[in-house]
């Protein structure tokens, strides 16, 4: 009997086995390939620290990283009905929003929410791409109205986040009229002479596009975010040519004047925290929370 192989060895497998660590302490980076560490991915915004790559980050991460010190409140949003068409594919329709919620833990594709960016109040709504490829349908209309009603009964800008793939095909026209809807809801924030900044991330694509996606007073978006109403594939074999390199990109888009700005996640507070003063008359914020210059010179003694 080799009691190495047949005890020792055993034993030390056991001592060291995979069970013991975590799977999820890497991730490979989509764009580079690197190998990142997960807590480094998570200091850095879920963006590479390689590449700068924006990978995809959650409603509730977003929002933690945006308002100060990761403190908001949540603003309730109207519950629409349920399964308006009883629809059914491969699955019951209810049963993908059950499976949706479970997985995300949220209780749709938009989160919309109230805090301070800078000690300035804000209304902040965010689409989630990770519920249901964060489709619009009525819950996401009557966030916006949320939302908007919310700013201006607060007479408080709002910030949107918008990823999207389009309208929610399981509520057909429903999901379609949410684009006249969410067009009302911002009208009512210019009636209100409120700003309203939109950050397209990646992807916002669809009915999105061509409603609140593109009607901000500022359009900013991420790096080399994907932003169009069609695709790209779909238009090539409609207009027969070849599309030109980075075309429906953020940088794209800069060029041709469709955005304002494109600018680094990690920077992303600051840019919207100086946009908003500007458009609201705000004084200059302050860094470190030191006071504000006095008008007038101190008399120095000598």
């Amino acid at each position: 009997m080799n009691w190495i192989s047949n005890y020792v060895r055993p034993k030390m497998g056991n001592l060291f086995s995979r069970r013991d660590t975590p799977e999820n302490l890497w991730q490979k980076c989509p764009e580079c390939s690197s190998m990142l560490f997960h807590r480094e991915v998570k200091d850095n915004l879920n963006t590479c620290p390689n590449c700068d790559h924006h990978m995809a980050i959650n409603a509730t991460e977003r929002a933690k990283s945006f308002f100060d010190g990761g403190l908001f409140t949540k603003i309730a949003v109207p519950e629409p009905l349920a399964d308006p068409l009883s629809f059914k594919d491969q699955k019951r329709y209810q049963d993908r929003i059950k499976d949706a919620r479970k997985k995300t833990g949220t209780d749709d594709a938009m989160l919309i929410a109230e805090g301070d960016l800078d000690k300035l109040s804000v209304v902040v709504a965010i689409q989630d791409f990770t519920f249901m490829g964060g489709s619009m349908g009525m819950y996401v209309g009557n966030a916006i109205i949320a939302a908007a009603q919310s700013a201006v009964e607060k007479k408080s800008p709002l910030i949107l986040f918008s990823a999207a793939g389009g309208a929610r095909m399981q509520e057909g026209i429903l999901g379609l009229m949410q684009m006249p809807r969410s067009t009302i809801a911002v009208e009512m924030l210019k009636e209100a002479a409120l700003p309203y900044i939109v950050v397209l991330t990646h992807p916002t694509t669809g009915g999105v596009t061509a409603s609140y996606a593109m009607l901000g007073d500022v359009q900013i978006a991420e790096p080399n975010a994907q932003i169009g109403f069609a695709g790209a594939r779909v238009i090539e074999q409609t207009i027969r040519e070849t599309l030109p390199e980075g075309f429906q990109r953020s940088e794209y888009l800069l060029e041709h004047g469709m955005l304002d700005r494109v600018t680094h996640r990690k920077h992303m507070r600051d840019e919207v925290s100086i946009i908003l003063r500007m458009l609201m008359k705000k004084d200059a914020r302050v860094s470190g929370d030191l006071p504000k210059p006095s008008e007038t010179n101190d008399e120095t003694t000598e």
